[in-house]
């Protein structure tokens, strides 16, 4: 959990001088990433966004994404989403040594506010957005992601949810044979 946590943070150098475990969870994020990137279903949401989005569409996907998980979240998942949360806070916080420094600062408003619940409402979705536009030198690609979401939202709900059973069979798979 750690170290898919901590994939989209960090370069394949400070990677392998990661514990070994967090190492396999970053591949295995990569790996999910990968998939997901190629997968029919995403592709199709992502030529949706892209002439207001352009490059950056993928992003805006992967953070709508989220939302639609959190909103579908007792589909494919017995556990509660707040009990998962709170697992998922404890392990982050047992392996904060290991994040850089901007995360590790983070990580507690992180927890505080339960952003990964917030994911899923819309104010969580704008927050994200406006936290994202800070960022980037091209905020821009950002401006409206809320809106172009909603706008066709049954749609991207409807992809994310063929595309969703396939990553977890895949997901499966991998696990049994064992692959990181």
């Amino acid at each position: 959990m750690a170290g898919n946590f901590l994939a989209d943070f960090l370069k394949n150098k400070e990677v392998a001088a990661l514990p070994l475990p967090i190492q396999e969870g970053v591949r295995l994020h990569r790996k999910i990433d990968s998939f997901t990137d190629s997968h029919p279903m995403v592709l199709q949401s992502v030529r949706r966004l892209r002439p207001v989005h352009r490059k950056f569409s993928p992003v805006v996907l992967d953070i709508c994404y989220d939302y639609i998980l959190v909103k579908n979240w007792g589909r494919y998942s017995a556990e509660s989403i707040y009990h998962f949360t709170a697992s998922m806070y404890g392990i982050l916080e047992d392996y904060a040594h290991l994040m850089p420094a901007f995360l590790q600062k983070r990580l507690p408003l992180m927890i505080k506010d339960d952003w990964l619940v917030k994911y899923g409402t819309e104010k969580g979705l704008r927050f994200t957005f406006d936290r994202m536009k800070k960022r980037t030198r091209y905020p821009e690609f950002f401006e409206n992601a809320v809106d172009s979401f909603f706008k066709d939202h049954d749609l991207y709900e409807k992809e994310f949810n063929l595309f969703f059973p396939d990553l977890i069979a895949a997901a499966e798979k991998w696990r049994e044979k064992g692959e990181k």
